[in-house]
């Protein structure tokens, strides 16, 4: 399933085809809530924005005269909180994917503000928007010679206890580093001893997770894990959620229309149910990803965060020299400044 494409007039006043989705995602390749907010709201006024084939480098023009949601990814959207009046007036619905880990005394997220930091920030942000729209994220989880599963649980616990009434969901990852040769040579050039994964620490850690959330009573989810922990009552989540849109954004026709929901309201002789008619995976994902269909707005090698970890940019210098060409042309079409 492809999106609507429609002609949409530039600034310029050239008449160009473009992509019209009903979802943004912004973003999966980098953090715009953290370092671009304001060129994004400034793009939300223009009506759309220049995006960048990154396989084939074939520039294409978004639209959001259709948008319904956009799902907002960030380790730290203080930066994009000054505009939540500008995004409550004009975008119809939104939500945010918090990544909050804490390698604060390894430096693995150089850039990242403190982990007490973006806890206050995690509570801010919900009490503002509410629990069900901030969901937190603990990704990717990583094993080193100094990070043993036993040290990992307790830096998840650390932060879950102090979260556990400002969101509903924990939503984790194990760090994928043979699959990914960036993530493989970023770790390398930083000296990082990492240890992969196993099925069986992988079950170790789900264990240890499903106990601390007998305190928590979180719902538990993976990212693009192949990996059954269901007798942990952990499941495999979906970022880009249909569930989670209809919870929160029902009442919106246009939205459960695309999304194939019939809503059965209860009467005298039924309980009301939601009826689902379509399946909208995204199969530009990975297979194990339970995504639903979106339009991710962002670039790679944009992101300074400076992640050892990083999937995103194929190198920390890349992604600050990207980043400093966007500083000279902030209200560029691209994220890039082009």
């Amino acid at each position: 399933m492809q999106w609507k494409k429609e002609t949409i007039e530039l600034i310029n006043s050239q008449k160009v085809e473009a992509q019209t989705p009903i979802i943004i995602s912004a973003s999966r390749s980098t953090d715009i809530p953290t370092f671009y907010a304001d060129w994004f709201v400034s793009r939300w006024k223009a009506g759309y924005l220049k995006w960048t084939n990154p396989f084939n480098n074939v520039p294409l023009y978004v639209s959001f005269k259709n948008t319904r949601v956009v799902v907002f990814w960030t380790k730290n959207p203080k930066p994009m909180m000054k505009h939540l009046d500008f995004l409550d007036k004009n975008i119809p619905h939104y939500y945010f994917q918090f990544s909050l880990n804490d390698y604060d005394n390894e430096g693995f997220e150089a850039k990242v503000p403190s982990v007490e930091s973006r806890i206050k920030t995690f509570k801010e942000l919900s009490q503002r928007l509410g629990k069900k729209r901030v969901v937190w994220r603990y990704d990717p989880l990583i094993l080193t010679d100094k990070i043993s599963i036993d040290e990992l649980l307790k830096r998840v616990e650390n932060i879950g206890d102090q979260l556990k009434e400002y969101t509903e969901k924990l939503v984790f990852s194990f760090v994928d580093i043979g699959i990914y040769k960036k993530v493989e040579n970023n770790l390398k050039k930083e000296q990082v001893n990492y240890i992969e994964w196993t099925p069986s620490l992988m079950n170790q850690f789900a264990e240890g997770l499903y106990k601390l959330n007998k305190n928590w009573g979180l719902a538990l989810g993976t990212c693009s894990e192949k990996i059954d922990l269901e007798k942990y009552e952990i499941v495999h989540n979906k970022c880009i959620d249909d569930d989670l849109m209809i919870d929160l954004f029902s009442d919106d026709k246009v939205l459960m229309d695309f999304l194939g929901v019939e809503i059965k309201q209860a009467d005298l002789f039924s309980d009301g149910k939601v009826i689902k008619t379509k399946k909208l995976k995204d199969k530009g994902q990975r297979e194990d990803c339970g995504c639903i269909m979106s339009k991710d707005i962002g670039q790679y090698n944009t992101c300074p965060h400076e992640c050892n970890y990083c999937y995103a940019n194929a190198s920390k210098e890349i992604a600050k020299k990207n980043y400093q060409l966007h500083l000279k042309n902030p209200s560029s079409e691209s994220i890039k400044g082009e």
